[in-house]
């Protein structure tokens, strides 16, 4: 546990704040029988688990970094239509949420304060807190429409105090801080299953498995293309090569099946031109292109995200 580090590794001031300790976890969860859904909801799974210890009067601005990182990752892997959900407790007796409501109300109006500065438009829900403090949960929805939560942001006032973690304040006393729980992308297997269904499989250059496939012609072709294959992973781009003794067509076939971003047709005419016949997926023939020139595009293109 973060707030074990954080008590073990000695008492802080409040100079020290804020303190961040951030890891990818693994975390087993014993789901009911029946709830298991493929990626999206599994026994185990990896966490991008981040916790941040500060005082109350920096929980806007470490708000606003943990936001800021959430816009930059989602907006990165193609997640714009994306809300944001103000997660409160409900209003039933008991239940699951600690009984704490001065510090629950501390805690609302602190996220409140820093959605609010930070002008994202939100939406509450009741009864959808974590048990031990209100939260911003970033809501997307899958190809049939249901919705997950892939980023989230939370707000606690409880567990620290709890757990005994301390600063000295200004005044020498000794006070709780606030910790902020940040998951980025929150299971990842979940968020490569909202990937592989937003994208359905047609990943962008820069994030498909196989980025380049080389289709010799024949295998007088194959030491060209060798050639051309080694220059490709030299500049740090995913490649494979179809060397098969099968018909061109069907190479092409297979490999728009397989959604790989760009096909390289090398043909006789290709070597002794010393360039490569280039295929875009959902464009078709691109034309014949130098290696250097095809590298060039390429970068550009992974580079932009596209």
């Amino acid at each position: 546990s973060h707030m074990t580090l954080y008590n073990i590794s000695g008492l802080k001031s409040y100079r020290d704040l804020p303190v961040r300790y951030a890891e990818f976890a693994t975390l087993y969860r014993y789901e009911k029988s029946g709830e298991l859904t493929g990626l999206t909801r599994v026994r185990s799974l990896t966490q991008d688990d981040c916790h941040i210890f500060c005082t109350e009067e920096q929980v806007e601005e470490e708000f606003s970094l943990a936001l800021r990182l959430i816009h930059e990752v989602l907006g990165r892997y193609g997640f714009h239509n994306y809300s944001v959900r103000l997660s409160l407790r409900g209003d039933e007796p008991g239940g699951k949420y600690v009984q704490d409501d001065e510090k629950w109300e501390r805690a609302t109006q602190a996220l409140r304060r820093a959605l609010k500065a930070n002008n994202v438009e939100y939406w509450e829900a009741k009864g959808e807190a974590a048990f031990y403090g209100p939260k911003a949960d970033f809501q997307t929805r899958d190809a049939l429409g249901r919705e997950w939560t892939a980023s989230t942001i939370q707000v606690d006032f409880i567990q620290p105090a709890r757990l005994g973690c301390r600063y000295i304040a200004p005044d020498g006393s000794e006070q709780t801080p606030v910790a902020l729980h940040r998951a980025v992308t929150g299971s990842t297997e979940r968020f490569m299953g909202l990937l592989i269904e937003h994208y359905a499989g047609a990943f962008p250059l820069w994030l498909s498995p196989v980025q380049v496939i080389l289709l010799p012609i024949a295998d007088a072709q194959l030491p060209y293309a060798q050639q051309v294959e080694a220059a490709l992973k030299n500049a740090g781009f995913r490649t494979e090569m179809d060397a098969r003794s099968e018909r061109v067509g069907l190479k092409i076939r297979e490999a728009e099946l397989q959604k790989v971003p760009y096909m390289l047709v090398i043909g006789k005419r290709d070597v002794e031109n010393n360039v490569v016949s280039v295929r875009r997926r959902g464009e078709g023939d691109l034309g014949a292109m130098t290696v250097e020139a095809l590298i060039q595009r390429l970068i550009a293109e992974r580079d932009a995200g596209t």
